[in-house]
């Protein structure tokens, strides 16, 4: 019961700063302190909003449309940080040779900004979906590998030694172990990668691009029209939180015990 109430008053704080914000939005342009010329209305995005769902115009395509091309390009890219970033992040935790061999090159890729990769994604993939998802690869394959790393980093030296004591091999602490431990770390780590994939996407799309969100958003811009730049950055959004919340559901469901603390 005592739950329940706390979820209540959780639902109630989250949806009052929601309309805090947006009355701010609002307030903000209605009283000129910021300009109608760079700054829609929440009503003016809504209506916005409303009307993409079923005109083209003026950047030629459906808000439905855009957002499919930004989620397939951005869930390829996602999945793909996540399959190679996290048993890498998790082996190099592990086992120091595979640390040693692979942690100077990570150090070294690590630091570059994913729009550095474009110059040289461009020659090597040219300019179709492939090379925007690599993109976004890169910006989410790093918070995966280093979260797995220090997740398993983390591990309880004491459960580590009581599994030695008892004669089990690296493997098996590994498994059973070192990866559930990482667990909220590695989850930690997805839920970066998430956002990281879904800032670099805007950049991604401008390869070349006729439809998706930061394709939209960057027409919007051309066209001095802010009501479709806002449109496109809260369909991101909304979609970001969305995923989050989707993944602290699956967290919940392979590791109960973090969702009873």
């Amino acid at each position: 019961m005592q739950t329940r109430k706390y979820d209540i008053t959780n639902i109630i704080l989250s949806v009052c700063g929601l309309a805090t914000f947006f009355l701010i939005w609002h307030l903000s342009i209605s009283l000129g302190l910021i300009s109608e010329r760079t700054m829609a209305k929440p009503g003016e995005v809504v209506s916005t909003f409303i009307a993409k769902l079923s005109e083209v115009q003026p950047d030629g395509d459906t808000i439905q449309n855009h957002f499919l091309t930004s989620f397939q390009l951005s869930l390829y890219g996602f999945i793909a940080a996540i399959v190679i970033g996290t048993p890498l992040g998790l082996l190099m935790g592990w086992y120091k040779a595979i640390e040693y061999f692979a942690n100077p090159i990570f150090e070294i890729v690590r630091p570059i900004p994913p729009i550095a990769w474009i110059p040289i994604i461009i020659l090597l993939l040219g300019i179709g979906m492939p090379a925007k998802a690599f993109i976004i690869f890169v910006s989410a394959f790093v918070p995966c590998v280093i979260n797995s790393y220090v997740g398993v980093k983390l591990t309880n030296p004491v459960l580590i030694n009581v599994a030695k004591t008892f004669g089990a091999s690296n493997w098996h602490i590994f498994k059973t172990i070192c990866i559930p431990s990482a667990i909220p770390m590695v989850f930690a780590g997805f839920r970066i990668s998430l956002g990281a994939a879904w800032s670099t996407l805007v950049a991604a799309e401008l390869l070349a691009s006729t439809s998706g969100l930061g394709y939209m958003i960057q027409m919007g811009r051309t066209l001095i029209r802010p009501d479709i730049i806002i449109v496109g950055m809260l369909t991101i959004g909304f979609t970001g939180a969305l995923m989050a919340f989707v993944l602290n559901r699956f967290e919940s469901k392979i590791a109960p015990w973090r969702a009873k603390k």
